[in-house]
């Protein structure tokens, strides 16, 4: 019987300690963005900003990413409200392409959960605004579309 009951209490244990690893946030302060990064960079007013998701690589198509930004400590701070667009200058006969993502706040200050529809694969420039608590800021990061 106390084998049993033994058996089960590590079965428990151990089912909670993966439920903990599934839900982690990839950091163990919570101060990191989601998943793995894809672009990071100052932003001004003595900030950061990354973007990241599950794979660290934006592709054709349809997806998500988070947009953190984090004082010199790495700890999130709020920015406000947040703009972003992914700019394709022109080339040859092709005129130049912008894609607005859509940004929701999350559950943490100065996490952002944005959407996004990137048309083809190659060389895009980020552009985001922000402007509230942090100040008022405006930065490129260059990103490589798969």
């Amino acid at each position: 019987m106390r084998k049993t009951i033994s058996i089960i209490g590590s079965i428990t244990l151990f089912s909670v300690i993966v439920f903990i690893a599934a839900c982690g946030s990839g950091s163990s302060s919570g101060t990191a963005p989601s998943g793995k990064t894809i672009a990071t960079g100052p932003a001004g007013n003595n900030l950061t900003a990354t973007i990241a998701n599950a794979d660290g690589v934006l592709r054709k198509g349809s997806q998500e990413f988070a947009l953190t930004f984090a004082d010199a400590s790495g700890k999130p701070v709020d920015v406000g409200a947040v703009a972003f667009s992914n700019h394709m200058g022109a080339m040859g006969g092709m005129g130049a392409m912008n894609n607005a993502a859509t940004l929701t706040t999350t559950g943490t200050p100065g996490v952002y959960k944005g959407k996004v529809e990137i048309e083809m694969a190659g060389e895009w420039q980020a552009q985001i605004t922000y402007e509230g608590p942090a100040g008022k800021g405006s930065f490129t990061l260059p990103i490589n579309a798969k």
